[in-house]
C-alpha cells in the first residue's frame, strides 16, 4: 500500500490560545479541547490537523527543542471566498490581537494574499483569486 497524506501536526505552547485562533478560521473544535494534551480536527477533503502540547512532545522525546518562535518551518493556507474576505478576516484576526506578518496585498500571481501568525508563530496564509 502506498502511504497517504493524512494529518498536519503542530505543537502548541498554549493549547487554548492556539485553538482559539483556529476556531476563528472556521475549524470546528469544541471548547472542551482547550485543556487536552492532543487535539484533532477534520479538514475538508478528509485531511486532519492536530495539535500537541510541548509537554506531550517532551513525554516521548525529552530532548525535543521547539526552536525560536516564528521560525517559519511550517505554513498553512486558507482559501477565502473573495479578496474582500481576505481583508475582512485579516482585520478580524489582527483586531483580536494576532500578529500580522504581511498585510493584505494583490500578489503578482493573481491572488489577494495576507499572512497572520498563529499564537506559536506559524504563518497562516489567507488568500483568494483576484477577479
Amino acid at each position: 500500500m502506498t502511504p497517504r497524506f493524512d494529518l498536519i501536526g503542530l505543537v502548541a505552547a498554549d493549547m487554548a490560545a492556539t485553538l482559539a485562533f483556529y476556531r476563528r478560521l472556521g475549524l470546528d473544535i469544541p471548547a472542551s479541547a482547550d485543556g487536552e494534551p492532543h487535539v484533532e480536527a477534520a479538514l475538508p477533503g478528509g485531511l486532519r490537523i492536530a495539535w500537541d502540547t510541548e509537554e506531550t512532545i517532551r513525554s516521548f522525546d525529552p530532548g525535543w527543542d521547539p526552536g525560536p518562535k516564528g521560525s517559519g518551518r511550517i505554513g498553512l493556507a486558507f482559501v477565502c471566498d473573495s479578496p474582500a474576505e481576505v481583508d475582512r478576516l485579516h482585520a478580524e484576526l489582527t483586531d483580536a490581537g494576532y500578529e500580522s506578518h504581511k498585510e493584505p496585498w494583490d500578489a503578482f500571481w493573481g491572488q489577494r494574499y495576507a499572512v497572520v501568525a498563529d499564537p506559536d508563530g506559524n504563518g497562516v496564509d489567507l488568500f483568494a483569486p483576484l477577479p
